[in-house]
């Protein structure tokens, strides 16, 4: 449709003002107009929408980058990143949804890639903090949403904090879909300590933990400690991922599934230990 087109050329144009002004530091919002050949009124726009998410500030004609950290955790930033592998990797994951479940998605844009493939699938209950997600799915057939609330942080377009926490630890799911900013020496990281508190939730609220994480989590770093590798059932990667992450992680007792553009998917069970 024209309008999802023109809105998907919005959000890369806009992912790519924050990543010019991130290598920049600062730009003239008419330096914009000539990088990008947009008008005035639209570099305004795109800039404010990106200043409304906190990830720019605005004086005098001036666009600043927020810090880095902030940048790469919005929505914004992470939907156009391994786009093609995170589709291989919510592909795989459905083999893990079974109609009459009850799963918890978080608001990562490698779990949002899971949602067409949910047609077919229901009867389901999908419970999500993705104010995306939840837009997504709502007119799905067979699929009874439930929407958790609480504080909406615009940056990443998902319901986060107590209120959020508390409304999940009043469920129980039968599997939960979770993504994260970072694996360092096999423990999970991300940069907003209130994200990390309600994911954790999740994982304790579900009966089975599936992480789906493409192989540049493995080469990043941030601030906030959320778990380990271990505590999930499965782990979803992309064949760019190195060996000695699944040998390690299958040491470890991790189920390791490797997604593959072949339309093959490796599974690889965890060695007994």
């Amino acid at each position: 449709m024209p309008n999802d087109s023109r809105h998907a050329r919005q959000l890369v144009r806009r992912q790519q003002i924050a990543e010019t002004v991130m290598a920049e530091g600062s730009m003239r919002i008419e330096d914009l107009t000539e990088h990008f050949g947009i008008s005035l009124m639209t570099a305004h726009r795109d800039v404010d929408e990106l200043v409304s998410r906190g990830l720019f500030r605005k004086s005098r004609g001036i666009v600043s980058a927020a810090p880095t950290s902030l940048i790469e955790a919005s929505d914004l930033y992470r939907v156009t990143r391994q786009s093609e592998e995170k589709k291989l990797i919510a592909e795989a994951a459905m083999q893990f949804v079974e109609p009459g479940q009850a799963i918890f998605f978080d608001d990562s844009t490698t779990v949002l890639q899971m949602v067409p493939h949910l047609p077919g699938k229901g009867p389901l209950t999908v419970i999500t903090n993705s104010l995306i997600l939840m837009n997504e799915v709502r007119d799905m057939k067979d699929v009874t949403l439930l929407g958790l609330g609480g504080q909406l942080y615009n940056w990443c377009n998902a319901f986060v904090g107590g209120m959020t926490i508390h409304e999940i630890r009043r469920l129980r799911a039968d599997v939960a879909f979770i993504s994260i900013a970072a694996i360092t020496d096999d423990l999970l990281f991300h940069q907003s300590p209130e994200m990390v508190e309600t994911k954790r939730a999740m994982l304790d609220c579900a009966a089975r933990r599936i992480l789906l994480a493409d192989h540049t989590k493995f080469e990043r770093r941030a601030l906030h400690n959320f778990g380990a590798l271990s505590d999930f059932d499965v782990v979803i990667v992309d064949e760019k991922t190195p060996f000695a992450h699944i040998e390690r992680m299958q040491a470890q007792g991790i189920n390791v599934v490797v997604a593959r553009a072949s339309e093959k998917v490796d599974v690889i069970p965890a060695r007994r230990r």
